[in-house]
């Protein structure tokens, strides 16, 4: 489960964080040429990336990818009856469905965030250094000396409440499965818009909640 949610995310992931951290780039820079601070763009591309935007791609990314995938292989497994086989055999379904998932999600979502904020605020710096003429070197000082450890705390907590989202949502629309091959794709579906949605809203009221 960890090498399916979390190793074969990587390069997905790694485009996405490096793409976002340049499109931060250009946009910070572009903004703060009115008012002649351009220099000042690191301040924004720490903030964003690590606060928001690494927790919050990642948590969709996964949502996408390994959301849909639980939801629709306890799906099948409900269709096929397999799950009531399992019952059958003794064997606690939560335990060795669920459980599994839900593990993983907790161990390499933080993991993937934590990659997506190195990936993007390298990607970040090298236009940075291009545009501007910053070295990384000067670059990551300002990066380290901006960002505190509870910027990171945040980061991570996110990423730690979107992976128990992503599991619960996963398993209540897989474990609500009717109607054969159609009712999997429905609730396939269902669940990758719900926790996409559930993603977005937890997002905005965590940043609510530690700006106060």
């Amino acid at each position: 489960q960890m090498m399916e949610i979390g190793i074969k995310a990587l390069p997905i992931v790694t485009i996405m964080a490096g793409t976002i951290g340049v499109m931060l780039a250009i946009q910070g820079i572009y903004t703060l040429r009115i008012f002649g601070a351009e220099s000042k763009v690191t301040v924004g591309i720490a903030f964003s990336m690590v606060r928001e935007f690494a927790p919050l791609i990642t948590g969709i990314l996964v949502a996408g990818r390994s959301g849909s995938a639980l939801a629709a292989r306890l799906g099948i497994m409900k269709i096929n009856q397999e799950i009531d086989a399992l019952h059958v055999m003794g064997v606690n379904p939560t335990r060795f469905l669920v459980a599994p998932a839900l593990v993983a999600l907790i161990v390499m979502v933080p993991a993937l965030t934590f990659f997506s904020n190195i990936v993007g605020l390298y990607a970040a710096g090298l236009y940075v250094g291009a545009d501007l003429g910053i070295s990384m070197a000067a670059y990551v000082d300002q990066v380290i000396e901006i960002l505190s450890v509870d910027d990171l705390v945040q980061s991570m907590g996110k990423s730690l409440i979107f992976a128990v989202l992503i599991a619960l949502i996963g398993v209540v629309n897989g474990a609500s499965v009717s109607g054969g091959a159609e009712g999997v794709g429905k609730v396939t579906t269902r669940a990758v818009v719900q926790s996409i949605s559930a993603i977005i809203v937890t997002d905005m009221i965590f940043a609510f909640m530690v700006t106060r």
